[in-house]
């Protein structure tokens, strides 16, 4: 069977929309970088901002000693109460791709719709930036969130880390640092679709090579350039890969969604049973016939309207627990 005749047919339909040979060039990554661009907006062409979410643009502290100020976009709703629940993103992108622009919609409806701030971080990009640059940025954003939360009317206790695909990957690291280092407690790991594995050796990993998505091809390029040596290489740092972390417990509850046609399926579904067994409460959701970010190409189709509807009530349980139902962990 082909791979789009194994997705859902709305999302089939929009994917034969595409270029046959797929948006990414990784010999010209400039102009991919462009193209990426170019898609995010006509994706967002009929967007608005909304008049009950205000926007500020600030500098995080830096990081390292000799790192520069990272910068960040704060989203904060019109109504709400004087401390807030607070989403720090970490947008998506293959380590080497994206920019606050692309999620500025989504995240405005998501702190209209939830009642939270988010702190949306730049972190500076792959292969010009390897690790341990991104995620020590996604920290020092995470820090200065933190220190800074009564003048951003933000909850210290209720902080959680959220991403989508890299981003998640970069959330997950985020939230293993944090853990680590003992400095910012979390609430919550808000994990879209996560890229958590640089040794793709999972059947989906493998399986996944339709250009029109990120296939193995797209995400062995994107963990070169991210790790500066071979993906699956020796001595990588849990901080860089997730899934190579030996240890899960004592870390902030998890929601995980994925679709069943994404190269991720495996290593995500891995980690949520790892995260159980350490016993870290965590809900995982597999979306049949859904491909990586389907629901961004696609935001009409049913089964979209689905995975944002859960994904925010999963957000908003873990910020608002009295109000709504807690979910049901994962157990061994």
């Amino acid at each position: 069977m082909d791979y789009i005749d194994r997705l859902d047919p709305e999302l089939a339909g929009v994917l034969r929309t595409l270029p046959a040979e797929g948006l990414s060039n990784w010999q010209d990554l400039a102009g991919t970088r462009d193209g990426f661009e170019q898609v995010i907006a006509l994706l967002n062409a009929d967007m608005k901002d909304s008049p009950n979410v205000s926007k500020e643009n600030r500098t995080a502290a830096p990081g390292p000693a000799g790192a520069p100020g990272v910068p960040v976009r704060i989203y904060h709703p019109s109504s709400g109460g004087t401390l807030l629940p607070c989403l720090l993103w970490i947008h998506g992108g293959g380590m080497v791709l994206g920019s606050l622009a692309m999620d500025d919609f989504n995240l405005q409806k998501i702190v209209e719709s939830i009642g939270c701030v988010a702190v949306s971080v730049d972190y500076r990009l792959a292969p010009e930036h390897p690790f341990p640059t991104p995620i020590e940025d996604c920290y020092a954003a995470l820090k200065w969130t933190h220190a800074n939360a009564a003048e951003l009317g933000v909850d210290p206790l209720r902080i959680a880390v959220g991403g989508g695909s890299a981003g998640g990957g970069l959330a997950a690291a985020l939230a293993l640092l944090a853990r680590d280092r003992g400095e910012v407690p979390l609430a919550f790991q808000w994990l879209i679709y996560p890229m958590l594995d640089d040794r793709n050796i999972t059947p989906s990993s493998r399986a996944i090579t339709e250009p029109r998505v990120w296939n193995r091809a797209s995400n062995l390029f994107g963990w070169r350039a991210y790790l500066g040596v071979e993906p699956g290489s020796e001595g990588v740092s849990a901080y860089a890969s997730p899934s190579r972390a030996t240890d899960l417990g004592n870390l902030p509850p998890a929601y995980i969604p994925v679709g069943s046609q994404d190269l991720f399926v495996d290593e995500d579904t891995d980690y949520a049973l790892r995260l159980a067994r350490a016993g870290v409460p965590v809900e995982l959701q597999v979306y049949p016939g859904a491909f990586h970010g389907s629901e961004l190409f696609a935001p009409t189709a049913a089964i979209s309207l689905r995975m944002i509807a859960d994904r925010d009530a999963a957000l908003k349980r873990a910020f608002y627990p009295e109000s709504i139902r807690s979910p049901v962990a994962l157990t061994n």
